[in-house]
């Protein structure tokens, strides 16, 4: 029998979408990456929409995508709060 803990079991897929046809590259950091130590990049496709998908535990998480080394904010997400650097965080609630 296979042992699974319970956060694999109740961890869910999220879809992270960013559209720049323009980019040469976009990640996607935040407090499930470390934020800057362990981005994800994310994969582009022929109209300019770059994506990826990860399994993410129960709770809230904080999210930005760095889009060739600029900060940039989830325009898809209508949940932000200030974080102490003066700019914005994407939230992202896993149920």
């Amino acid at each position: 029998m296979k042992n699974t803990s319970t956060s694999e079991v109740k961890a869910k897929t999220q879809k992270f979408i960013y559209t720049t046809p323009g980019a040469v590259s976009v990640q996607l950091v935040g407090d499930f990456t470390n934020w800057q130590e362990h981005p994800i990049h994310l994969r582009k496709e022929p109209n300019g929409i770059w994506h990826t998908a990860l399994r993410l535990p129960p709770g809230t998480h904080y999210y930005r995508f760095l889009v060739d080394g600029q900060w940039r904010d989830d325009p898809e997400c209508p949940l932000r709060v200030p974080n102490p650097f003066g700019g914005l965080d994407s939230v992202r609630q896993v149920n």
